[in-house]
């Protein structure tokens, strides 16, 4: 996958690489694969994901959202996985060069509305890398969440994910000791580290 971010944001860029990386592993037999979204097979979330950097890319930076629903997404793709993702780092690479940190609030697609610039980026990023673990785990693939990724995700979620509960996030799981970054960020956000598709 040569797909390379460049959003002027570190966060985003390494979490948008994560989600390109994954995506230039599946296969066509991977997409009617479940996926730890448990409504959606590694299609649909991949529809969803790449529709939620769409909706991110035209709140920040103006221009059309995605084409479809991010969060009703039909699982019948129109195009190659590569370019889906590739086509939504184009447009956030597009969003987010123009925005600078010394901007104080940036518009989002969350119901929240405006967000401080870097509290945005984080959320933005947030959405691209936990997606990017789903869809590898999903497809048996080495998860580009890495420790300090899923640290500074994390403090993104802490100032978000409160409000979207019961509508883009479930019920956070207990945290446990021992628990790692990764751990920690995606129990946080309701998902078993261990998720694993059911035989």
């Amino acid at each position: 996958m040569t797909t390379s971010p460049a959003t002027g944001w570190e966060v985003l860029d390494r979490a948008l690489q994560g989600l390109a990386t994954v995506v230039g592993g599946l296969s066509e037999r991977d997409l009617n694969l479940p996926t730890p979204c448990e409504q959606w097979n590694v299609a649909q979330l991949l529809q969803h994901a790449t529709g939620d950097q769409a909706a991110w890319a035209a709140a920040v930076g103006g221009g059309p959202g995605p084409t479809d629903n991010p969060f009703t997404p039909s699982g019948v793709l129109g195009t190659a996985p590569t370019a889906l993702v590739a086509e939504a780092v184009r447009r956030a690479d597009g969003a987010w060069q123009a925005v600078r940190p010394e901007h104080s609030e940036v518009s989002t697609p969350l119901p929240v509305g405006s967000l401080p610039v870097a509290v945005a980026a984080g959320a933005c990023a947030l959405d691209a890398g936990v997606h990017a673990w789903d869809l590898a785990v999903a497809t048996g693939q080495p998860s580009p969440l890495t420790g300090p990724l899923a640290a500074t995700l994390h403090e993104a979620a802490r100032q978000v994910v409160e409000p979207l509960r019961g509508f883009a996030y479930v019920p956070a799981l207990p945290a446990e000791p021992g628990d790692d970054q990764v751990a920690a960020l995606l129990k946080y956000l309701g998902r078993r580290p261990d998720w694993k598709a059911a035989s």
